[in-house]
């Protein structure tokens, strides 16, 4: 079968479509026909040796975390699942892939497919909205009638997460390029903050969290708009010792990931307020709560661009220049 991996880490990792062995599946996973597979800005960061040592991968591996597709095949441990089955998944941090024509998934990761989405509009949903829901319902604890600051709300990321802190009752700001700010206002954003004219630290105030969605300084800076106890979680780090000890990571690694947080947790302190770094965990359960949410159209898909399998690479190219609205996703079938 084909499928779009890495050889090596670094700055020429080789990525490419390439023939690989079809993947079996143990007693409690599943074989699945790949439709679609939804792009993350981590898919671009694996290559690099970012993440080597928390997301470990046996090269050449198939990159790719979100998947939606048709059941071809069930170990002799699944209950829940048959063949013929349509399913969405995120693989992330599983040791597989997902943008290949095939991909195993374990049933305890797994969905059925919202019957009212194709398979493109469900195969971008897994990640995002899995990373919103644990961030803002598990993480920060989000309340109905608090307010919540989502930078860069035109992104996969972002699109996803203001929908859902709206269903969740709360009050939403958000960063947008003009372009985009009508889309984010649709979405349900309450307060939008136009960066290219205003920088959001002397907009906004009075939040309750902060959901890190952009590299750079705008975590730091977003701790002078928080409240005395709210709650920064952040998706693109510094990485912490929490997270090395919530991995199992060795003492030196939960060291070196303390130092690389130091800065933020000490200004962090200062403010009263906590900081915490998040790495998803594929969930069925919750991704069948969101199937839900789905189905009933609380939420909806933000796609920015479909390409097709064999266009594969210059997707994650698009995506790794930042500009998507939504998500982008390779489309197999």
């Amino acid at each position: 079968m084909k499928a779009l991996t890495f050889k090596r880490y670094g700055k020429s990792p080789g990525i490419g479509l390439t023939e690989v062995p079809r993947p079996t599946p143990k007693a409690s996973e599943l074989l699945v026909q790949v439709y679609a597979a939804g792009l993350n800005p981590i898919d671009n960061m694996i290559p690099t040796g970012m993440f080597k040592p928390v997301l470990p991968f046996r090269l050449p591996a198939t990159l790719g975390s979100d998947l939606a597709g048709v059941v071809t095949g069930v170990g002799s441990d699944v209950t829940r699942f048959k063949p013929g089955d349509a399913v969405f998944a995120s693989v992330f941090d599983l040791g597989t892939g997902s943008i290949a024509e095939f991909a195993v998934v374990p049933e305890s990761v797994a969905a059925l497919k919202p019957a009212n989405l194709d398979f493109v509009q469900a195969a971008s949903m897994p990640m995002v909205s899995l990373t919103s829901w644990q961030a803002l319902k598990e993480r920060a604890n989000l309340q109905a009638g608090q307010k919540v600051f989502i930078p860069a709300g035109s992104g996969g990321i972002g699109t996803l997460a203001i929908q859902l802190a709206k269903h969740l009752g709360a009050r939403v700001g958000t960063t947008a390029s003009t372009g985009n700010i009508e889309l984010v206002r649709g979405l349900g954003a309450d307060e939008v903050v136009d960066y290219k004219k205003q920088e959001f630290e002397k907009v906004l105030h009075g939040y309750d969290a902060v959901l890190g969605t952009v590299r750079g300084d705008v975590i730091e800076k977003s701790i002078s708009i928080l409240k005395p106890g709210s709650r920064i979680v952040s998706l693109v780090g510094p990485l912490d010792a929490a997270f090395a000890r919530a991995k199992r990571l060795n003492f030196f690694l939960a060291f070196v990931f303390g130092l690389m947080s130091r800065k933020i947790m000490r200004q962090a302190k200062k403010r009263d307020v906590t900081y915490s770094f998040l790495f998803v965990r594929p969930d069925g359960a919750q991704l069948d709560h969101i199937g839900q949410l789905l189905e009933t159209e609380r939420i909806q898909p933000v796609i920015d661009k479909v390409f097709p399998f064999e266009q594969a690479k210059e997707a994650l190219a698009y995506l790794a220049q930042g500009h998507a609205r939504g998500k982008v996703v390779v489309k197999m079938r």
